[in-house]
């Protein structure tokens, strides 16, 4: 029910934040298949993905013990605008593994992380509040709606 609600509430930047839940799992998980094929990216794949679990899911901020200069660093993404510029960088350069060899699997994250980027932008522009899933430990619609 919570996710139907959140579905319906028209925000970009709850849209987005799951388009980050998707990416993470993707980087995660093509990221241990590409590996022999592309280490380099594979790796930085890696890194995206745990930096973004700090970003897009609020309890792991509260739960994981994390040095306050990275805390810092992650309390900097609260605007839509850097989010969507943070993903679009990401994309980016999941877009450059293309350049050490051929089309790899690592498109697809890089497909996700610029159309979640594209999401935050168009939270940004519609002035829309940041809101984050109930089920990944944030406030849902209710404070948005």
């Amino acid at each position: 029910m919570v996710v139907m609600e959140e579905l319906k509430s028209r925000n970009f930047s709850l849209y987005a934040q799951w388009g980050g839940v998707v990416s993470i799992i993707l980087l995660i998980i093509l990221g241990a298949i590409s590996f022999l094929g592309n280490i380099p990216f594979a790796i930085i794949g890696w890194i995206f993905a745990f930096v973004l679990v700090f970003v897009e899911v609020p309890l792991c901020i509260k739960f994981c013990p994390t040095s306050p200069r990275f805390d810092g660093f992650v309390s900097k993404f609260e605007s839509s605008y850097l989010r969507g510029a943070l993903y679009l960088v990401m994309a980016i350069v999941m877009f450059l593994s293309n350049t050490i060899g051929s089309a790899t699997l690592l498109n697809l994250p890089a497909v996700i992380l610029l159309l979640t980027s594209f999401c935050y932008l168009i939270a940004g522009f519609k002035q829309q509040p940041h809101a984050s899933s109930k089920i990944l430990g944030g406030t849902g619609v209710d404070n948005v709606v």
